[in-house]
């Protein structure tokens, strides 16, 4: 533990404690605030990261309390972005030749993130209601601060907060008072499952002709595919082809960082079974393709794929596989599928919607802080197309 007391920045109104590992952490405070069982935040889903990421990302943890009551958590990553992690032709946001070169030559230094590099979404921090949301960000600010002065051989240059819907965005814009920028990123694509959609073919009912048309095609162009949920014992029996799979997709993505591999999520299905989906994609015998899901309260998360691309187009197995998570959706009569950023028109197609995301950063140095605010307002998302596929407006 970094710090074996509780400790009060100053103008603060809170303590706080930091801790470097979960064996470190008291399980009932943190469980306390973690009320809401998500499942990001779990010490079981953080302890396997940790046993299986530790060569490649530092962990930190901090507790805060008031009078000796923890009333909030926080879930934080030290990571060394370096410029060949970046497809500079395929960056996500448009941005000036300038601005990318101003900002890679930043990327080649450690950078710490409140949040989770493996999810899309708030998992990063929570706190209880005895805390206002002003007194809560500014408290994460000083915590944030301080664990960067704590890492003398290696002192991050960034702080990152990952990442808010829009629901959370009057709170967390409370952090821009501590000299954090805010920007937007490219959305993250959702659907809304229908309480009436009891099976797939309801989901299908629901499209336009065309959609439903094209549904029905990708599904008989896939017919070869045999998809199977695969145990932990599965993953490892293909743990080769699996981590193949993976860097075939990996090397496509405009973003190469914090690299998970067959063994977290055997680890992972582990740890958290029927929370944690792992489907195999066969072909003849061989695997081409796999997807995993977290299963949380009322929703599903679509996170990470592999596929092998030599057969991706004749067998359409990628939008397949977005079919595939509708269905999962369905079968777990969930209320959301969060399907992720990129690709937003295919994801469209099955009838997810974009949803707008912020994020916000802050030099560690307070006149490169200056520097970054312009350069932090003239990037944009990347712009996209949408589709409707449904008869009826959704919502």
């Amino acid at each position: 533990m970094l710090n074996k007391i509780k400790n009060r920045c100053k103008g603060t109104s809170l303590q706080y404690s930091i801790f470097t590992n979960t064996s470190e952490i008291p399980i009932n405070e943190w469980n306390a605030i973690n009320e809401q069982h998500n499942l990001f935040l779990s010490l079981s889903y953080l302890r396997t990261l940790e046993n299986t990421l530790a060569d490649t990302i530092d962990f930190r943890y901090i507790i805060f309390y008031r009078r000796d009551e923890a009333v909030g958590i926080a879930v934080n990553q030290l990571i060394k972005f370096n410029p060949q992690d970046l497809k500079l032709q395929e960056f996500p946001c448009r941005i000036s030749d300038t601005i990318k070169n101003t900002l890679i030559k930043s990327m080649d230094v450690r950078v710490l993130i409140c949040g989770n590099l493996f999810s899309c979404g708030e998992h990063g921090f929570v706190y209880s209601d005895q805390i206002t949301d002003q007194e809560a960000f500014e408290n994460l600010s000083e915590a944030l601060k301080e664990i960067r002065k704590t890492e003398k051989a290696d002192k991050p240059s960034f702080i990152l907060l990952k990442e808010f819907w829009p629901s959370s965005f009057t709170k967390s814009d409370y952090i821009k008072k501590q000299d954090f920028r805010e920007f937007s990123i490219d959305v993250n694509m959702v659907l809304e499952v229908q309480k009436d959609w009891t099976s797939f073919n309801d989901y299908l009912a629901s499209m336009k002709t065309k959609f439903r048309t094209r549904a029905k095609k990708v599904l008989k162009k896939s017919k070869e595919l045999v998809i199977k949920d695969f145990t932990a014992n599965d993953i490892e029996i293909h743990q080769e082809i699996i981590d193949a799979l993976y860097l075939s997709v990996l090397d496509k993505a405009d973003f190469k960082i914090g690299k998970l591999n067959a063994i977290t999520f055997k680890n992972l299905k582990e740890t958290l079974n029927d929370s944690f989906v792992f489907k195999g994609y066969f072909l003849e015998g061989s695997l081409v393709g796999f997807t995993t899901a977290f299963i949380l309260d009322n929703i599903v998360e679509a996170n990470h794929i592999g596929i092998d691309y030599s057969y991706n187009k004749s067998h359409d197995i990628y939008q397949r596989m977005l079919y595939d998570y509708v269905n999962l959706a369905i079968s777990r009569k969930v209320g959301e599928l969060r399907l992720g950023r990129t690709a937003e028109i295919i994801k469209s197609s099955v009838g997810a919607k974009p949803v707008e995301m912020k994020l916000y950063a802050r030099h560690g140095n307070s006149l490169s802080n200056q520097l970054i605010k312009p350069l932090i307002e003239l990037i944009s998302p990347s712009e996209y197309e949408i589709r409707n596929p449904f008869k009826l407006q959704l919502g």
